[in-house]
């Protein structure tokens, strides 16, 4: 009844207003039911918030209510679920994110400017021995355990200040992704509950990335590492765990260390096969064969590789032959642009510049 009375002030009101164009006598009501409708709006968004926020307190109560059945400690849960509160700028940022308006180039301009080079190649330095062992471990090569983390988080400078549990029960009770949202939010409960991290600190990006590696909370107890064996799988403030954790990672979805993420290259005439699917991984011979060079214009190397020709941008933009690391990096991101920036910080990290 309210929505259809707001409505119904709003074609008066444009009616109206409209009319004082003609006759100057009616400015005065015009304002009058201009403030009045101004007012039936906000009533009626507050009424709208108020059903919101109960809604999501019901939903926040069968949430904590099936916690207690999943054999959390009560204290974790009770304290877990004191401060939970529905944000809706997260529910807003998740239904509005930009497509895609720029090309590979601007992107890369963005995500790997000299600055952030200048400062991988730095911390890859000072943090050398520690990468070396973990890549040993892992068999990840370091440089791009730190170009994952350059890409992800700044290195550790950008990791979101959003309460974690608050912005998960917000996008499991906004619905679309329910059971997504739902499985990260327990998931997160059990990082509590085993000590990981604290309530109060609990902190993430609007959709509930976490920490320097910025995982998920299902990827964290998949994939997290206690590296430095203080019984804590620290990916907020640990540089022994984070690396570890990013290393883990790649090497548990199939990361081969003797082999490169993918080349640069050039086509010499039109290829009708392109892709990240698998079905279109082909020995290089098979793409030399195609007319695909390096970037330089020289053939390719003859080794037995097989690759994927992908396109970004089209054939007019970058061209790259992507091998097997690349296909695992993009379980870690499903964004092409994403990967082809990790193995482009990889390789100015590997040339020192």
């Amino acid at each position: 009844m309210l929505h259809y009375l707001i409505t119904s002030f709003k074609r008066w009101q444009s009616a109206l207003c409209a009319q004082q164009v003609h006759h100057y006598s009616g400015a005065g009501l015009c304002v009058f039911v201009t403030l009045l409708t101004a007012f039936s709006v906000s009533a009626y968004a507050q009424d709208d918030n108020a059903e919101t926020e109960a809604a999501f307190a019901n939903y926040v109560s069968a949430l904590k209510s099936e916690a207690a059945t999943k054999g959390f400690d009560p204290a974790i849960v009770n304290a877990a679920f004191a401060d939970i509160r529905f944000r809706p700028t997260v529910v807003k940022s998740d239904k509005n994110q930009p497509e895609r308006k720029i090309t590979l180039d601007s992107y890369l301009a963005t995500r790997v400017p000299d600055w952030k080079v200048n400062q991988a190649v730095t911390l890859y330095r000072e943090n050398k021995t520690l990468l070396d062992n973990i890549a040993k471990d892992y068999g990840v090569q370091a440089r791009f355990i730190v170009a994952l983390w350059g890409n992800e988080s700044n290195f550790g400078k950008i990791q979101g200040n959003y309460s974690v549990l608050s912005a998960l029960a917000s996008l499991a009770f906004e619905g679309r992704r329910e059971k997504l949202f739902k499985d990260n939010f327990f998931a997160a409960l059990k990082i509590l509950n085993e000590g990981h991290a604290d309530v109060t600190a609990f902190k993430g990006s609007w959709a509930g990335a976490m920490g320097q590696t910025q995982f998920m909370p299902v990827s964290f107890l998949n994939y997290a590492v206690d590296y430095d064996g203080d019984g804590k799988k620290d990916i907020w403030q640990t540089k022994a765990d984070v690396f570890a954790s990013i290393a883990n990672y790649l090497s548990s979805e199939g990361w081969n260390d003797q082999g490169t993420w993918g080349r640069q290259v050039k086509l010499t005439r039109p290829v009708k096969i392109s892709g990240l699917s698998k079905a279109n991984m082909k020995p290089l011979s098979f793409w030399r064969d195609q007319g695909v060079t390096r970037y330089d214009g020289r053939d390719l190397p003859n080794a037995d590789v097989n690759a994927s020709l992908i396109m970004p941008d089209g054939e007019n933009g970058r061209v790259y032959l992507v091998y097997d690391n690349f296909h695992t990096l993009m379980k870690w991101n499903r964004s092409s642009y994403f990967g082809v920036s990790v193995g482009y910080l990889s390789e100015r990290i590997k040339r020192g510049y």
